[in-house]
């Protein structure tokens, strides 16, 4: 069975696309819970326009992302901590506290989710990766002082 994505699905495709499914997929999962609908000439021609706001969505938010990513990689982050003689942390620095640093120093604002830092537990220069955009991969410089 044709079927017109209304929102993106992971596996099978993003909103607008024309896809085919089995039958029983359809009408089990994706027709109650609104996720398609069946593919008419009707609903074709709406999904192509559908195609089109994303794909001008998509490119805005990929150049937005991208100056994003200049700023923030010639950037190097400075996180001040309370740490130990040895230099070792009390606690860890988390993605959220990444987050909030980029957002004090920058004034960009960065969800927590999009940020992957390894567990952080002593001073010193570490990476993070941001990911803004599905193109759009970079890591950031965070430097660690103890007050």
């Amino acid at each position: 069975m044709k079927v017109i994505l209304r929102s993106d699905i992971s596996g099978l495709g993003k909103r607008g696309d024309i896809c085919e499914v089995k039958d029983g997929y359809a009408r089990n999962y994706l027709f109650p819970g609104s996720l398609a609908i069946v593919a008419s000439d009707g609903a074709t021609r709406q999904a192509a326009s559908m195609r089109r706001a994303r794909d001008l969505r998509d490119a805005q938010d990929r150049s937005s992302a991208q100056t994003i990513a200049t700023t923030l990689v010639a950037k190097s982050i400075t996180i001040v901590v309370r740490a130990g003689a040895e230099g070792r942390l009390y606690g860890s620095i988390t993605n959220g506290d990444v987050a909030d640093a980029i957002k004090e120093q920058t004034t960009v604002d960065i969800e927590r989710r999009k940020i992957t830092v390894d567990p952080i537990k002593a001073i010193g220069t570490h990476s993070a990766t941001i990911r803004l955009h599905s193109d759009v991969v970079f890591p950031v410089t965070l430097e660690v002082v103890a007050r």
